[in-house]
């Protein structure tokens, strides 16, 4: 491994060639199949359904992983896949996720899609990227993704084949034969052909039937799943996805690593961090449970697996950390060398507490779905900050920019500067991010930096700090308060895990500081006693919070960020029912819902005789709007 311990070691691998000169894999046919020459029969892929660590796994070499990867690309094309065509896929964690996203990638462009979206949100997905074919789960016991394929299918009518993985053959008797007893029905109403994954690719052959890409193009489409509402689609190329692969070669793993991921397969962070780094590898990567973190026991037999793998990198985020400092550190885990936390800020705290129950290093890193992901890291032989998320990566370029709706340059910020954090590196698709061209206007600074919407600033020894979302500060009468600073105070408090702030609706000043908090599992404190604590630590008094709430668990995405639309939604719904209640008028919000021109929109229902008039300018003294349903 390179040595990046500074920032001028990151100038040092840089000045060596322009990336453009660098001898690496153009397609990802030739990406795969230099690992599996290069690496052969070693262990590339490891999967168990179960959480146990002596439940059955299966395990793949990279030779083996190359050939299911080339079936499966048969299997598109025999389905008109053509380069330029797109393969969904709406799948749990499994060796055959793994499959159809390589196999997705060498045919045509792959499109993973987050189960746990609604069917409708799916289906808006599959007709945004028109994909023609689906890869979905066949009907299986505890969950509901092959009932939500089947609904999303039926709205949209150009998907031509949906393929079924079966995950029984995963299982032993007796729990294969309970399972496939229990199976729960799945009433298709959709005309798409349905076949079977397995049958399917094992009638393909094992060597490409098709010419392999001549070069660079895009090859996978990602939605956005953070906490921005309606997810858009991105755009990422071979180049960018070879690019997450040569740092993770380059900067962090070798053959000899083993990665734990449990992470979910439709995500950048598991998809580019992860696989695409031990693609360039040959490191051995493991997934645990089709879900991952979430998965039945994954959390009380994690530092068993570990013991049981050998684990040297564990990939992690915040909440996960969380969860597993609640647990015993109960296994053998002196393989362990590496937990590399990215998706969200992780507190200080957190990371202290990490620390010292492991003694394993714990670094940070920053991505995003539009750069095709990695942007910086806390290098592991360098200084580590906490609370920075490190260095930019080699080849990336990063500047603190203020900048016109239009993505004019108004001024570059000094050091230690808060504004936009904009970004430039192979990942990233200037002009191209998003499939829909309306949503890259503005998109870009000086038509290159793409914006990220994260405010932060560098230091002097060129560290990245992010301090909030730019969409996400309060403005409280003008007045803008970043709500990285209530979050980051109370998450000093020892009964709380995670803090979620947002603008609450106001009459008057436009915006109130609110917070959600969640404890610490058997944490016990009131809410007075964390206002309190928020009034002593937030610094800046326009930012201390007019309503706290402790919640069981904050709402999150499958990636444990905490998902502010649902907190705003909250918000909204509470605060105007207390205005209309305060009036006496006989109507109530029944739920608040997102429109992509008018952004959250709370609906109001009449529940007795109402003055339609005073109910306009009651709820007109509010900035968010707001319509009559019945």
């Amino acid at each position: 491994m390179t040595r990046f311990a500074t920032l001028a070691d990151c100038q040092s691998i840089e000045n060596e060639m322009p990336w453009g000169d660098r001898d690496l894999s153009k397609t990802m046919y030739q990406f795969l199949s230099h690992a599996a020459k290069k690496h052969g029969n070693r262990h590339a892929l490891s999967y168990q359904i179960t959480s146990g660590p002596q439940d059955k796994a299966e395990t793949l070499s990279w030779r083996a992983l190359h050939t299911k990867a080339v079936q499966t690309a048969n299997m598109f094309r025999s389905l008109g896949i053509g380069e330029d065509d797109v393969v969904a896929y709406l799948l749990p964690n499994a060796n055959e996720t793994v499959f159809t996203l390589l196999g997705g990638t060498i045919a045509g462009i792959v499109n993973p899609i987050n189960p746990l979206l609604d069917a409708e949100q799916i289906a808006s997905i599959l007709k945004e990227t028109g994909a023609k074919v689906l890869v979905t789960l066949k009907s299986f016991p505890k969950t509901d993704v092959a009932q939500k394929a089947a609904e999303a299918v039926s709205m949209a009518p150009n998907v031509k084949t949906v393929i079924e993985v079966d995950l029984l053959r995963y299982l032993s008797p007796p729990k294969s034969w309970i399972a496939g007893l229990i199976r729960p029905k799945n009433p298709v109403t959709h005309s798409a052909r349905v076949v079977n994954f397995t049958k399917e690719i094992n009638r393909q052959n094992t060597t490409l039937d098709f010419a392999d890409s001549k070069g660079d193009r895009v090859a996978a489409y990602f939605h956005t799943g953070g906490t921005t509402g309606m997810p858009k689609v991105a755009q990422h190329k071979y180049s960018g996805m070879v690019y997450n692969g040569w740092l993770g070669n380059t900067l962090l793993f070798t053959e000899q690593d083993t990665l734990i991921c449990p992470l979910p397969l439709f995500h950048v962070f598991a998809v580019h961090v992860v696989l695409m780094a031990v693609v360039a590898s040959g490191a051995h990567l493991v997934f645990p449970t089709p879900q991952g973190y979430r998965g039945e026991g994954v959390f009380d037999n994690f530092w068993k697996l570990i013991e049981r793998y050998k684990v040297t990198f564990v990939i992690t985020v915040p909440t996960a950390i969380s969860a597993l400092m609640q647990r015993p550190v109960d296994a053998d885990v002196s393989s362990l060398k590496i937990a590399f936390s990215g998706s969200a800020p992780l507190p200080v705290e957190l990371y202290n507490r990490f620390e010292k129950a492991t003694g394993v290093n714990l670094v940070e890193g920053y991505g995003l779905t539009e750069a095709t992901c990695l942007v910086s890291i806390n290098p592991i032989d360098g200084e580590k900050k906490v609370g920075s998320v490190g260095l930019p990566f080699p080849h990336t370029e990063v500047r603190i920019l203020n900048c016109a709706e239009d993505g004019t340059i108004l001024n570059e910020c000094a050091v230690d500067e808060v504004g936009e954090i904009c970004v430039f590196n192979p990942g990233v698709i200037p002009g191209n991010t998003y499939t829909e061209a309306p949503k890259n206007v503005g998109l870009f600074a000086d038509e290159k930096y793409l914006r990220t919407g994260d405010l932060g600033r560098i230091d002097p020894d060129g560290y990245l700090w992010i301090t909030g979302r730019a969409k996400d500060l309060i403005i409280r009468g003008g007045h803008n308060i970043d709500p990285a600073e209530i979050e980051e105070a109370l998450a000093g408090h020892e009964a709380v895990a995670f803090a979620g702030a947002i603008g609450q609706p106001d009459s008057f000043a436009g915006e109130l500081p609110c917070v959600y908090v969640e404890l610490v599992d058997g944490a016990e404190v009131t809410v007075e006693e964390l206002m309190a604590y928020a009034k002593k630590h937030v610094h800046e008094r326009a930012a201390n919070p007019k309503y706290l709430e402790i919640m069981d668990e904050l709402p999150k995405t499958a990636v444990g960020k905490v998902f502010k639309p649902e907190l705003r939604k909250m918000a909204i719904t509470r605060v105007y029912n207390a205005a209309l209640s305060k009036a006496d008028h006989a109507a109530v919000v029944t739920r608040v819902v997102e429109s992509k021109k008018r952004g959250l929109v709370a609906q109001i229902t009449k529940t007795g005789k109402v003055d339609a008039e005073a109910v306009k300018h009651l709820l007109g003294e509010f900035t968010r709007p707001w319509e009559w349903v019945e």
